[in-house]
């Protein structure tokens, strides 16, 4: 760890150690176990984990002193030093302490949106106060100045691992469908665009209580016993009490929205779709988080100078992934023509 202008101690990640670097910098404690050497020692076998990378950590002296000033899930501040073991690196700690919550930096261990968070969520709310329906819009405007839920919608992940699984990714997987379904639903009539976009922004706000992501993405336990659409419904529930005057039609127009978005029983959905804007909403939800997800897979599971990516256990299936610039180019160009035409 080296230290800046400031006096602040930089980071240093998993991935930049090399064999007999000395090391000090913080880490997340993912596992923690004790053993035994054949001298009768007890030592301690740590993972340790960053954004970049995970790395087995032992703590050969004072081990059993060091192992109650922390515990599994708690960030901590190491020394110590790099060395091969089976050709593997390993960390040789050689003193260990919990670190304060204020000295970490959450985007130093999780995964973060490369967009920024505040543009995407200001044109969140730009989009909203579009919408002409006072209802709807009076609904939204009560979520934007819950300032507890507005900071956990901004950092919340989409999912564990399967799309938009980084800090922020919630967001921008809503403010994506939200274009999806701008560009998609004039192509068709009859659709209420008001709903439809109210529902694109609200389908997954359970998410910010279905998982936990202070020190893993993990699902918490009313995420697993209840799930995000129903946290969502109690959410918008509670939203709806302060407005006596919604019309309950349309409160049961939004919530068969959310309720039906994942589409089809067997993944989740408790009712299927049964309204045009609903089923937009989740054919459009599915394809952002397939594109998404594949996407992210490609970027760590395509091998370097191969076009083929590691086989998808979800999708039981490999992916074939060339460079098409110039087929992406030839379309840019399509487009600008017909702006110039226009």
């Amino acid at each position: 760890m080296k230290g800046g202008e400031s006096g602040i101690l930089m980071k240093t990640f998993i991935n930049e150690i090399k064999e007999n670097d000395q090391v000090e910098s913080f880490f997340l404690v993912k596992e923690k176990s004790s053993g035994t050497t054949k001298t009768g020692n007890v030592y301690l076998k740590l993972k340790l984990v960053d954004r970049s990378g995970e790395m087995e950590g032992r703590i050969w002296t004072s081990a059993e002193t060091f192992a109650h000033s922390f515990e599994k899930d708690d960030f901590v501040h190491v020394i110590g030093k790099s060395v091969s073991f089976q050709e593997h690196l390993q960390l040789n700690i050689l003193h260990i302490q919990k670190a304060k919550e204020e000295e970490i930096v959450f985007s130093d261990f999780f995964p973060m949106v490369e967009k920024d968070i505040e543009e995407m969520f200001q044109s969140l709310i730009q989009i909203s106060d579009q919408i002409k329906n006072v209802n709807l819009r009076q609904l939204l405007k009560l979520f934007w100045e819950d300032e507890s839920f507005v900071k956990l919608f901004k950092m919340a992940p989409a999912s564990k691992w399967l799309h938009h699984n980084y800090l922020g990714g919630l967001l921008e997987h809503t403010l994506s469908l939200v274009h999806l379904v701008l560009k998609n639903a004039p192509h068709y009539q009859g659709l209420n665009m008001d709903l439809l976009v109210t529902a694109s922004i609200l389908h997954d706000l359970g998410k910010v209580d279905e998982l936990s992501y202070h020190r893993s993405f993990d699902y918490s336990d009313q995420g697993r016993l209840l799930g995000h659409i129903i946290l969502g419904i109690e959410r918008v529930e509670d939203k709806l009490r302060h407005l006596p005057d919604f019309p309950k039609d349309l409160s049961i127009l939004l919530k068969h929205l959310l309720l039906s978005h994942h589409g089809q029983y067997i993944w989740g959905s408790p009712k299927r779709p049964m309204t045009l804007e609903a089923v937009m909403l989740h054919y459009l939800d599915d394809l952002d988080a397939k594109m998404n997800g594949i996407q992210q897979f490609l970027k760590r599971q395509a091998p370097e100078g191969s076009k083929w990516s590691a086989y998808h256990r979800i999708f039981e299936q490999y992916f074939y992934a060339p460079p098409f610039t110039e087929q992406t180019e030839l379309f840019e160009n399509i487009e600008k023509n017909k702006f110039e035409e226009e």
